[in-house]
């Protein structure tokens, strides 16, 4: 298995700050204002070029596939926005975007981008595999990074995430702060890519309370489930009923609906991807980060060093790839004590003392 050149290890993004709310949606435009650069932790010093640098340079024009929804997602997307908005802000390089409102215009978007003269296309999404598999091949000029799945190719780049392990980190806050014993796991849909966040979850808890009762269960069967808050919010409220008093929501868009109805059910949430603790202060526990703006970022900053190789590379808590939240809107909802187990859980996992297993 590769490993990104350039990747930075050792980076504490837990102290995250919020991403604020925007309404525009676009479907194929320049990169926007750095907007987001101020709301995920940045790369380390060292790590990115600075502003007005130039390095040993390769002229590239970056291109961003989102996933099929809302590009302002406070999840997923936003994440990728804001790595985007990072590597501009670093090296003056505008971008374009493609905005699909279903997977199935993944070929269209990648082509419109290709006319306006993209050499590096970032694809969000693991639907998008299967047609960058057979796209990849007749643009061979092109380098493509694909995230959060798998694809051979190449030209293809594929960064995925060791999800498990920053769930098990959020798994261990909940066992320890669930008051009935009882917690739960809301994914999108039942696929491979979602039980590694139920599997870590439940790990984690148990790794605290080895009694603990975890419910799992899932939004819908087709990618629409994760822009379904009104089926996210039954799913929270039938989990309630059986008694969970915390529930960790995987569901992007859908996210919505579970965080609305924990608060007014009383009960807790843990946001995933993207800090989500300031959408509801007090309800919020944490939120899981998939730290996607950093494999955005990285996989354009070595394209740009002439450094871009294919292959594969999964990116976890050794990485600076997963971590959880703690701000000024959940702080007071955890215990030094449960912070103390949480990063005596990440270093057991770090030196391989603690296995987490991904749910397959």
């Amino acid at each position: 298995m590769a490993k990104i050149d350039g990747w930075v290890t050792g980076i504490n993004p837990a102290e995250g700050r919020a991403m604020p709310h925007h309404t525009r949606r676009s479907l194929l435009l320049f990169g926007a204002s750095g907007v987001a650069l101020a709301t995920l932790p940045a790369a380390p010093p060292g790590w990115a070029a600075t502003p007005g640098t130039t390095p040993d340079v390769v002229a590239i024009q970056p291109g961003l596939v989102y996933a099929a929804g809302q590009k302002f997602d406070k999840s997923f997307n936003e994440g990728a926005f804001a790595g985007m908005e990072r590597f501009k802000a670093a090296t003056g390089l505008p971008y374009l975007e493609f905005l699909p409102t279903s997977p199935v215009q993944f070929d269209q978007g990648v082509a419109a981008l290709l006319r306006r003269g993209v050499t590096d296309v970032v694809a969000i999404g693991f639907y998008y595999a299967t047609a960058l598999s057979r796209l990849a091949p007749a643009n061979p000029a092109v380098r493509f990074t694909l995230i959060d799945a798998v694809a051979e190719g190449p030209n293809i780049r594929s960064v995925t995430f060791k999800e498990q392990e920053g769930s098990f980190l959020v798994g261990v806050l909940a066992g320890l702060s669930s008051k009935t014993g009882t917690i739960g796991f809301i994914g999108a849909l039942d696929i491979p890519l979602i039980r590694k966040f139920a599997a870590g979850f439940e790990q984690g808890a148990r790794h605290v309370r080895g009694d603990v009762r975890v419910l799992v269960n899932f939004v819908g069967t087709t990618p629409a489930a994760f822009n379904d808050p009104t089926a996210g919010s039954e799913v929270a409220r039938a989990q309630f009923q059986r008694g969970a008093d915390v529930v960790f929501a995987g569901a992007g868009v859908s996210n919505f609906g579970i965080f609305a109805t924990a608060r007014d059910s009383g009960r807790l949430a843990i946001g995933v991807d993207s800090n989500q603790n300031y959408l509801y202060p007090g309800t919020i526990l944490t939120s899981m980060l998939k730290r996607v703006d950093l494999a955005v970022e990285s996989t354009l900053q070595t394209a740009r060093r002439g450094a871009w190789t294919a292959g594969t590379v999964a990116l976890g808590l050794a990485d600076g790839g997963m971590d959880y939240a703690v701000d000024e809107n959940n702080r007071d909802l955890l215990t030094p004590a449960m912070l103390e187990a949480a990063e005596a859980a990440r270093r057991g996992i770090i030196a391989g003392r603690i296995p987490v297993t991904d749910g397959s």
